[in-house]
């Protein structure tokens, strides 16, 4: 097959790899895959497989800005490679060239998938404070949205919740779970990533891996440390990642320090992904505060398969479709109290475990999304 990929996310540029990454650089393996490159983040550029067409004029700026100025260009460039590479099949996941990719298959009678792997309108109007402004972009990406849905030929979803919201709204959807690199994610040993931490071998490590947004209550485990270090003084809380459009990291440090807690909380910034891991394996407890009731709802956070394939206990907020698949190594909190109470008992009672999670590999994910391209693609 000649797949298109629409990527939602800066497919060669965004420092942590997206589903999209992972699903289809597998397939290129077997198949011809393109994506256009929007080149609108700062990480350090990837390596890939799929084959990488220019879609951006206008480099820079935040997500709103970049898309919206870029856009003209963009649907040409979309048009060009549906047109004249021999595209059999689109996958489209991203809200403005999403739309762009759907005109250009539906003028040339090319099938297309559209895979919702958030819900788009809350995620483009988390990263903005201003309720006027949030109301816009939310109203704005669902318009689109909806448009792009309705005029796919079949819908890929990354939650049983969001083909149940989906469903709301008369759409129906397959579902297709994230998953784990199940080579790489395994239970291992921590020591030598406390050790270039600076990290007592015999501390408490409470730890997060992931984008730091808002969306996480990270602030509420800052502030819950003082209760927590007066039970176990050694009490580290580690966050492994970076923030990408907003200053939340930088204002957790402050808060950090604020507090006198400077020291306590250890901030990696981005990592690379192959290094992530050895970053979980230091952990003793992996934390998924994910906090705003409207996300709660839908998500199935790609860092459970993670932290799971590790073998690390997991204390996340009630996020129904983490409860759905539980597991032994899962506790959950819905207070800060109760936070404080769950991570008291972790510190008393240390665990690991070994939880197959070979059904939740990026491989067999993969062939999913590839029985069902092939389906369409005839």
């Amino acid at each position: 097959m000649k797949i298109l990929l629409v990527s939602s996310q800066d497919y060669l540029h965004h420092p942590v790899p997206s589903r999209h990454h992972n699903l289809f650089e597998i397939l290129a393996t077997r198949h011809e895959v393109h994506v256009p490159h929007f080149h609108v983040s700062r990480g350090e550029e990837r390596p890939t497989r799929l084959i990488v067409h220019e879609a951006t004029r206008y480099p820079g700026g935040g997500p709103f800005l970049h898309y919206m100025r870029n856009a003209p260009y963009q649907f040409r460039i979309l048009e060009e490679i549906v047109r004249d590479c021999g595209i059999d099949v689109v996958v489209a996941a991203h809200v403005l060239a999403g739309m762009g990719a759907i005109r250009a298959a539906r003028k040339h009678g090319v099938p297309v998938v559209f895979d919702l792997k958030d819900w788009f309108p809350d995620s483009a109007a988390a990263y903005y404070r201003s309720g006027m402004v949030k109301w816009l972009i939310r109203n704005g990406v669902w318009a689109v949205t909806r448009y792009n849905l309705s005029r796919s030929d079949r819908i890929t979803t990354v939650s049983p919740s969001l083909v149940r919201k989906l469903a709301g709204h008369g759409f129906e959807a397959t579902l297709i779970t994230n998953g784990v690199d199940t080579e790489l994610f395994r239970p291992m040993d921590g020591g030598g990533a406390r050790d270039r931490l600076g990290i007592p071998r015999d501390a408490f490590v409470l730890g997060f891996a992931g984008s730091v947004e808002r969306w996480y209550a990270l602030d509420r485990v800052v502030e819950a440390l003082p209760a927590l270090l007066s039970h176990r003084p050694d009490t580290r809380l580690l966050i492994v990642g970076g923030s990408l459009f907003t200053s939340f990291s930088r204002d957790l440090a402050e808060r950090a320090a604020a507090l006198g807690l400077a020291d306590r909380v250890l901030f990696t910034g981005p990592v690379p992904y192959g290094e992530l891991p050895g970053f979980i394996a230091a952990m003793d407890l992996c934390l998924i505060p994910l906090a705003p009731p409207r996300w709660v709802d839908i998500a199935l956070p790609n860092k459970y398969f993670e932290y799971s394939a590790c073998g690390k206990p997991i204390l996340s907020t009630p996020i129904p479709d983490v409860m759905a698949l539980g597991g032994p190594h899962l506790s959950y909190y819905r207070t800060d109290g109760e936070m404080v109470e769950r991570i008291l008992h972790a510190m008393d009672h240390p665990a690991t475990y070994r939880l197959d999670f070979g059904a939740h590999s990026w491989k067999r994910k993969a062939a999913e999304m590839e029985m069902l391209l092939q389906s369409l693609a005839g």
